[in-house]
């Protein structure tokens, strides 16, 4: 017979429903980049420290590392947003969790743009057999493609 193992922690820790990549996708989505740092071309990381209630709501967010140009602003918001899940621990205490986040801002990469379907693009492409016979007679050894799109 094995024995029923002991929990190693009393009080159990929030986590995040789907683990760190569901939090950092849901960082991700939810920020938007802040107008005021765009135009001044901010970039850098902000620490957050906030506080999680009993229930799982984050109930207070102070920053800690700031950035400016709006950004401390729009981290706080986003933390404010977040959901926890606590395991029920033996007593059901009303426990106050506190946890740090790094959000980090990076200017968006400005894409190229794509070919519109309506441009007209053509190359020719010319391939000989022999070069030197091409000079001379240039329709019997030399092939012609036109490619467009």
């Amino acid at each position: 017979m094995s024995k029923e193992r002991k929990d190693k922690h009393f009080i159990k820790k929030p986590v995040y429903p789907g683990g760190t990549a569901a939090f950092k996708a849901f960082i991700k989505n939810n920020l938007k980049y802040p107008k005021e740092a765009l135009k001044n071309k901010t970039e850098g990381t902000v620490l957050v420290k906030y506080d999680i209630d009993y229930k799982g709501n984050v109930t207070d967010a102070k920053v800690m590392h700031s950035l400016g140009d709006g950004c401390d602003e729009e981290a706080v918001r986003v933390i404010k947003l977040l959901k926890f899940d606590i395991p029920k621990g033996p007593r059901k205490l009303k426990v106050l969790f506190h946890k740090e986040a790094k959000i980090t801002f990076k200017l968006p990469v400005k894409k190229k743009k794509p070919v519109v379907a309506n441009q007209k693009i053509s190359y020719k492409v010319t391939v000989s057999k022999n070069p030197e016979t091409k000079k001379e007679n240039n329709k019997t050894n030399s092939y012609s493609y036109t490619i467009k799109w």
